[in-house]
C-alpha cells in the first residue's frame, strides 16, 4: 500500500537576484567540482544572508529542474554538485553588474520574464557594451 505524505505548500515567486546569486556561488564555490552532491544546511553555505532556507531550497531545486545545475532533489532537500554548461552560459551573460543592472531595468515593469529572454537581453547588453551590432 501506497503512503501519502503531506507536502508543505509555501507559496513563493522566482526571483531572478537569487538565481544569479546562487549561480555565482556554486561557480565559484570549490566544493562544488562536481565529484559529489553538498546538501546546503542553510542560506549563508552560498553567502546569502537576506533569504529564507525555503526560498534558497526552492530556488535550488528550479535551477536543478532547468538543467543550470547539476545535482538531485529529494524531500525538499537539494543536493548540488556543480553548474552545467547551460548553468555557465547563463551567467557568464549576467555575472559582469553593469550587464545585470542593464539587463534587470530593461525589463522592469513586467510582470514575469523567461529566463530565456533574461539571458537574450543580457546578451545584447554585452554586445553594445563592446559596440558589436
Amino acid at each position: 500500500m501506497q503512503e501519502l505524505y503531506k507536502c508543505e505548500s509555501i507559496e513563493m515567486n522566482r526571483d531572478m537576484d537569487l538565481v544569479r546569486e546562487l549561480l555565482i556561488a556554486i561557480a565559484d564555490g570549490p566544493r562544488f567540482d562536481g565529484t559529489r552532491c553538498l546538501t546546503p544546511t542553510k542560506p549563508e553555505d552560498f553567502g546569502i544572508t537576506n533569504h529564507s532556507r525555503e526560498e534558497v531550497y526552492y530556488h535550488l531545486t528550479m535551477l536543478i529542474e532547468a538543467g543550470f545545475i547539476k545535482g538531485k532533489v529529494g524531500l525538499g532537500v537539494p543536493g548540488i554538485s556543480k553548474l552545467t554548461w547551460e548553468g555557465h552560459e547563463f551567467l557568464d551573460n549576467v555575472k559582469d553588474t553593469s550587464v545585470w543592472e542593464s539587463t534587470k531595468a530593461r525589463v522592469a515593469g513586467l510582470p514575469g520574464v523567461a529566463i530565456a529572454v533574461i539571458a537574450e537581453i543580457a546578451k545584447a547588453e554585452i554586445k553594445k557594451k563592446l559596440g558589436l551590432p
